[in-house]
């Protein structure tokens, strides 16, 4: 199947990292490449484009969708990106962007086993190795698997379908998306199956689970951030909640100055801001992209710009 990729919130990502045509960027989450292209046409030839993805498919459909610009395509996560860098002698860049969730090819790609609207064999793997929705649905114990589903799902009925999980799996394992949707229909009450898909915040928690988005978001921002140039700047397209809420108090810690309780007559905590907002708020897709893609709905865009030095005043 073709790599199918729109990019969300194009214009408004361009806008916030103000690509350098000598300035060297590095997209964390390459995909389809949507992004990376915009970003490397804006590149002159001692400019550089470091484009990362955990998916091989993106890596070989973005490396030839990238073919004669300044770019680089690597096979990585990208909370790897200091090892990254360090393997191409680069000490630093100008901007980093991470677009993350799961790929529109990833979803329509039934064959993945990331959709409730298809059947397939349950994977979800992201880097299409290690740990699969398989192992997490019919190894995990009653108490692993609602934990996920209420943290990472928000899934008012985490007992309920984590219960129904493993009484089906003890007369045989649950093998396909199909069979895992099924019986979250039957673990629910049916006045929330008339009211909405049941099965989208399972299927959310399980495929974080099996990917460790949060603990490599975790990791990857702050490697991110230092590997920033002064000046440089973080973007970060999110797709939910819980991932814009890390994004969103990691860089709160970077952009605060004194924490010092207000009581006091002058500062002696000697903190100053890291970094500044580009935007005060989170962006969100115009009228004109929601009409045009429907998977820009939930996107947030923030970004921001590292401080040029330690204490540098125009953060203050």
């Amino acid at each position: 199947m073709e790599f199918s990729h729109i990019p969300v919130l194009l214009a408004e990502t361009m806008q916030g990292l103000a690509v350098r045509p000598d300035g060297i960027y590095i997209d964390g989450t390459v995909g389809g490449a949507g992004h990376s292209r915009e970003i490397a046409s804006r590149l002159r030839q001692n400019g550089l484009l470091i484009g990362l993805d955990r998916d091989l498919d993106a890596v070989e459909t973005a490396t030839e969708r990238l073919r004669g610009f300044p770019a680089k395509v690597i096979h990585s996560n990208y909370s790897e990106i200091r090892q990254v860098l360090q393997d191409l002698q680069i000490p630093g860049v100008d901007g980093v962007l991470l677009d993350l969730g799961v790929s529109s090819h990833q979803l329509d790609t039934a064959e993945r086993g990331f959709s409730y609207h298809a059947d397939a064999k349950l994977d979800m793997r992201m880097s299409q190795e290690g740990l699969s929705a398989y192992d997490v649905i019919n190894t995990w114990d009653e108490q692993a698997l609602r934990k996920i589903l209420w943290e990472y799902g928000e899934e008012k009925f985490a007992g309920n379908i984590a219960r129904q999980i493993v009484q089906t799996r003890q007369t045989a394992p649950v093998e396909t998306t199909g069979e895992l949707a099924e019986l979250i229909r039957q673990a629910v009450p049916a006045k929330y199956r008339r009211e909405k898909n049941p099965c989208k915040k399972t299927f959310q928690a399980v495929r974080i689970a099996v990917n460790d988005e949060f603990g490599h978001l975790k990791t990857g921002l702050t490697a991110a951030f230092d590997c920033l140039k002064p000046g440089g700047r973080l973007a970060v397209i999110t797709f939910h909640s819980l991932e814009d809420r890390i994004v969103k108090q990691q860089f709160a810690q970077w952009c605060a100055g004194c924490i010092c309780p207000p009581d006091f007559p002058q500062c002696v905590c000697g903190r100053v801001p890291r970094a500044r907002l580009i935007f005060r708020k989170p962006v969100t897709a115009s009228s004109q992209e929601l009409e045009a893609n429907s998977r820009s709905h939930s996107a947030k865009l923030r970004v921001l710009e590292k401080a040029e030095k330690r204490g540098d005043e125009r953060f203050s």
